[in-house]
């Protein structure tokens, strides 16, 4: 249903002021702005009349931050809505939209992974994806740990020999490949595959994701011993083995549910005006992982700072267990449940357990909760001391808390980018990573390269105000006096400290250089301020590797195909669909190639001539 044709807007100026007896008494959301139309807050309420009012009725001290947010606000828009329902999900839309200043924000935007199991295809495989389709496969997770995903699959390839090649279907090979010579692959493309037995391995990989270990070492150890009795020992071995596995992983797993349902579990934690928020997954009675969030002096009540979280939280791509355990009630409870169990497919309970396991299960999560407090108190003391130390040892103008690097990365000038990476109070920051690609500069000049990049980050810096304390360039005197140099030109050298770290070592660690000063600082090689500028120049080292290899792989694909007469882009696209990389395809025989979708017999013949002769 579109929700916007079947409400209408109402736009009032000021707040707060006599409006408000013309706000209607039914569901709906509210969003506050600022003199600049900037979104300050969305919220939603059952009774905008009623929410909109309590405002009114607001007497914090002057520093709670909803008193700070109600001086700022200059407009309010309501958007009405039929059911309560609407509004849940309106106001979730708005806020992943608009990301207010005052709403709660989990600030955790990438997809959990999930492990597919291709059940559709006739051989199927298992795979990592971060994408939930209507395909037909199975998905197991969320994983809140990408570690415990990936160890998680690299038991089932060693046990259950599945293929590994990517597509629905098999192409079939003549020779084997490498993963069949080494026992990681049952061989379908070849044709030596048993596809009852295949599908029987399948069913295992299943029985391990459901967590039905237990049984599948129940079920290995009769298959095991019938394989003995029958004389066929090799067999038998590798039961054995895969046993070994899985009682291995039964070892490391912590069983806290009889209950074979899955859960999710809620903890919470408030300490003065920050609030902590912990989720344990639970599947098949085991802790599967585990996250955290931390929320500083958040608008509105507890209640509503959980369910906003659970709102967050849950979607299309992250799916929400069956039972859901909160701490404490939520106003929002029927609703949240009826939007969970169609995110699901199926019924969704919201329950605050009161007594027995279900009430330790959540004991547990709040003490998680807790210990995010213990964990960001230490993480603050590391960090203070750390900061202290640099800016004493560098001699620095100012507290190093917003620290950026630049990197400049090209082939002889080719494929010439700008990587820029950013560090606060200790930690990344990835959404301000950035990348650039150089416009100006042709040929190889690196100074060149760094004056454009720097002007145009510090020019948006100024402009949005969010130049760092502390900005790095990797290399030494010529490169920091480049960038000394843009900085002047935009009066801006005195308001950052500035840094070159020099890759050149010596027997004490690597050369640090600063603006007027003859000599470089040189730190001692386990000094932790040295460490700590190695470790943002190697970041931003990386991130400008990374990029800087995908573009040279574009362009040499693009030039070994763009040579051959006839493709152009709509062949290239399709031949790279089809047989996956440029490698592929000049390898591929004749047959080959005539069964890419939309290459003749005739092209074909002419790409396999390019290639082969």
């Amino acid at each position: 249903m579109d929700l916007h044709q079947n409400c209408r807007t109402q736009k009032k100026q000021m707040f707060p002021i006599e409006f408000l007896s013309d706000i209607p008494k039914c569901p709906g959301v509210y969003t506050m702005l600022d003199r600049h139309a900037r979104v300050l807050y969305v919220g939603k309420a059952k009774n905008l009349k009623n929410r909109l009012t309590s405002y009114t009725r607001f007497s914090g001290s002057d520093h709670n931050k909803t008193t700070v947010m109600l001086t700022k606000v200059f407009k309010i828009d309501t958007l009405l809505t039929k059911t309560e329902k609407e509004a849940l999900l309106l106001e979730a839309s708005l806020i992943k939209k608009h990301k207010p200043k005052y709403n709660i924000l989990l600030r955790d935007d990438k997809n959990y992974p999930l492990i597919k199991v291709t059940v559709q295809d006739e051989w199927p495989r298992v795979h990592m994806t971060r994408r939930r389709k209507k395909d037909g496969a199975r998905y197991f997770g969320p994983y809140a740990s990408s570690s415990s995903m990936w160890a998680t699959l690299r038991l089932l390839s060693n046990m259950f020999p599945l293929r590994k090649c990517k597509g629905n279907k098999i192409r079939p090979r003549k020779r084997p490949c490498l993963n069949l010579q080494m026992g990681k692959c049952l061989g379908p493309c070849v044709g030596v595959a048993d596809h009852v037995f295949y599908m029987n391995q399948v069913k295992k990989v299943i029985m391990v994701l459901e967590g039905k270990n237990r049984t599948l070492v129940h079920t290995l150890k009769i298959e095991m011993e019938q394989a003995a009795k029958s004389l066929l020992f090799e067999k038998a071995a590798e039961l054995r083995d895969q046993i070994t596995a899985l009682s291995k992983t039964l070892e490391k797993q912590i069983v806290v549910s009889a209950t074979s349902n899955n859960q999710d579990i809620f903890g919470f934690h408030r300490e003065g005006t920050a609030v902590a928020i912990a989720l344990l997954f639970v599947r098949e009675g085991v802790i599967t992982g585990s996250r955290s969030f931390f929320v500083n002096d958040p608008v509105g009540t507890d209640t509503t700072i959980l369910s906003q979280a659970m709102t967050q939280f849950y979607d299309s791509k992250t799916i929400p267990a069956k039972e859901i355990l909160l701490p404490f009630i939520t106003q929002d409870k029927l609703i949240l449940e009826d939007h969970f169990s169609e995110l699901l497919g199926s019924v969704v309970n919201l329950n605050i357990p009161q007594r027995g396991d279900k009430v330790k299960l959540i004991q547990m999560a709040n003490s998680n909760a807790s210990h995010v407090f213990d964990e960001k108190e230490k993480k603050e003391c590391s960090w203070k001391g750390l900061s202290s130390s640099m800016q004493k040892l560098l001699h620095l103008s100012h507290v190093p808390e917003h620290i950026e690097c630049l990197d400049i990365s090209n082939t002889s000038g080719r494929q010439a980018v700008g990587s820029l990476v950013c560090f606060k109070a200790g930690e990344t920051v990835k959404s301000m990573f950035r990348h650039y690609r150089i416009q100006t500069v042709h040929g190889p000049d690196d100074y060149a390269m760094m004056k454009e990049v720097l002007e145009r980050r510090l020019k948006r810096g100024i402009k949005e105000k969010t130049l760092p304390n502390l900005f790095i360039v990797d290399g030494g005197r010529g490169q920091l006096s480049m960038a000394t140099h843009v900085a002047k030109k935009l009066d801006i050298y005195d308001r950052i400290d500035w840094i070159g770290i020099a890759k050149e070592k010596h027997e004490e660690g690597e050369k640090l250089y600063k603006p007027g000063r003859k000599n470089p600082i040189l730190l001692q090689k386990h000094n932790p301020v040295l460490l700590y500028l190695m470790r943002i120049r190697d970041e931003s080292h990386r991130f400008g590797v990374t990029f800087h290899r995908k573009l040279r792989a574009k362009t040499s694909i693009s030039s070994s195909l763009d040579s051959i007469p006839g493709i152009g882009k709509d062949r290239k696209e399709k031949l790279l669909k089809h047989l996956g990389s440029i490698k592929r395809i000049r390898s591929a025989s004749l047959t080959e190639l005539k069964e890419v979708p939309g290459i003749g017999k005739s092209t074909a013949t002419i790409i396999y001539h390019h290639f082969n002769f």
